[in-house]
C-alpha cells in the first residue's frame, strides 16, 4: 500500500498574520519534505472566490510543487472539471506533467457549489456532461494526432492538434462517493478516489462495485484506488497531543467546507459533529496511525494508495513538517 499526504489548500485563517506569499512557500517547503520523506504522492485542492484564500489555481501550484520535487507524484485531488476549458487544462497539465517528467496524475470531479458555477456562467445541471466531454476533449489532445471528439460545450473543432504532448498519457482519477460517480469512474477513469467521508466498509463496497464493473464490462487496463483521510502523525508517545497538534486545523477546514457547501455562515460546528470528525481522523503515534491504515488494507487490499491528509491551515510549518518526517520514517516503510 503506498501512502501519500496533502491536500494543500493554502487557506489564510483568521487568526494567522502571515502574508499569502508566505502561505505559498510553506505549500513548497512542505513539499520538499515530503519528496525528501520517501512518501509516494502530495496534492492540491481547489476551490473559488473564498475569503480566506482557498487555493484556486491548481496548475500553477502544481508546476511549483514539480519544480521543488524529485520523485513524489503530484495531483489535484480535485480539480472541477466543468469550469475549465479542456483544451488549456490539456496544454496546462502537459506543461506540469513534463516539468514533473511524467508524475502528474491528474484528479477531477464534477463540483457542487452552487456559487462557483453561477460566478462562471456554466450551469449546474450540466457538470456531468462537462465533465465526460472534458475528459474526451483531454484525451484526444494528449493522443498522438489531432483531438478526434468533436465537444458539445467548447469551440475546437476535431481536427485541431495540440502541441507539445506529454511524454506519456497523464491518468486521470475521478473523485466522489455517490453510485453514479463511482461507477463513472470504474468506467471512464483510471482512477478513484474515496472522499474523507466515507467509512472503510463504504469504501470497501464502493471498491467492490468498481471491480465488479470493470469485470463484467471488460474493461482493460490500470486502475488505481485512492482513499483520502485526515490525519496527523504525532511523536510516540502520546496519541492526545497529536489530536490537540491538528484539530484547530482540521476544525477550521470543516466548517470552511460548511460554509462553501451551504453558503451560509458557520460560525462554529456542533459538538456532535466535532466529535464526529475526531472520531473520523487516523491519528496519534505512528504506531496507532499504523494499526488504523491496516484496517484499510484488510479490507481493500495491499493495491491501494492512501492519501493521509496532515495539512491542516495555520498548525505551524514545523509541526506540518514534523508530521511528515515521522510519517516518511515510521509509517510508510510498515507498508513498503
Amino acid at each position: 500500500m503506498e501512502i501519500g499526504t496533502g491536500l494543500f489548500t493554502c487557506q489564510r485563517r483568521p487568526d494567522d498574520d502571515r502574508s499569502m506569499s508566505e502561505i505559498y512557500e510553506e505549500m513548497l517547503e512542505l513539499g520538499r519534505a515530503i519528496d525528501d520523506a520517501g512518501v509516494a504522492s502530495t496534492w492540491v485542492s481547489e476551490h473559488h472566490f473564498e475569503p480566506d484564500g482557498y487555493l484556486s489555481a491548481t496548475m500553477p501550484a502544481l508546476s511549483a510543487l514539480a519544480a521543488v520535487t524529485e520523485e513524489v507524484e503530484i495531483g489535484s485531488c480535485v480539480a472541477l472539471a466543468p469550469l475549465y476549458d479542456p483544451v488549456r487544462l490539456a496544454e496546462d497539465a502537459t506543461a506540469v506533467d513534463l516539468l514533473a517528467d511524467g508524475r502528474l496524475t491528474l484528479g477531477l470531479a464534477i463540483g457542487s457549489n452552487p456559487h462557483e458555477f453561477e460566478a462562471f456562467g456554466v450551469p449546474s445541471e450540466e457538470r456531468v456532461d462537462r465533465l465526460t466531454d472534458g475528459m474526451n476533449v483531454l484525451r484526444g489532445a494528449w493522443s498522438d494526432g489531432p483531438i478526434g471528439h468533436d465537444s458539445a460545450f467548447h469551440d475546437v473543432g476535431p481536427d485541431v492538434t495540440v502541441t507539445p504532448k506529454p511524454s506519456q498519457e497523464i491518468p486521470i482519477m475521478l473523485g466522489g462517493g455517490s453510485k453514479p460517480a463511482v461507477r463513472r469512474a470504474a468506467r471512464i477513469g483510471d482512477a478513484w478516489c474515496a472522499p474523507s467521508a466515507l467509512s472503510v466498509e463504504q469504501v470497501q463496497t464502493r471498491v467492490e462495485d468498481i471491480r465488479r464493473v470493470r469485470r463484467e464490462e471488460g474493461i482493460d487496463g490500470e486502475f488505481t484506488i485512492y482513499v483520502l483521510q485526515h490525519g496527523f502523525v504525532g511523536r510516540a508517545d502520546d496519541k492526545e497531543a497529536a489530536w490537540e497538534r491538528m484539530k484547530d486545523g482540521y476544525l477550521y477546514l470543516h466548517r470552511r467546507y460548511a460554509e462553501i457547501f451551504s453558503g451560509e455562515p458557520v460560525s462554529q460546528l456542533p459538538a456532535e459533529r466535532r466529535a464526529e470528525l475526531k472520531d473520523q481522523a487516523i491519528y496519534g503515534t505512528p504506531e496507532q496511525v499504523i494499526e488504523d491504515l491496516e484496517r484499510y488494507r484488510t479490507a481493500l487490499g495491499d493495491d491501494v494508495h492512501f492519501i493521509l491528509r496532515t495539512y491542516h491551515p495555520g498548525i505551524g510549518t514545523d509541526a506540518m513538517r514534523a508530521c511528515i518526517e515521522r510519517l516518511g520514517q515510521h509509517v510508510v516503510p510498515h507498508f513498503a
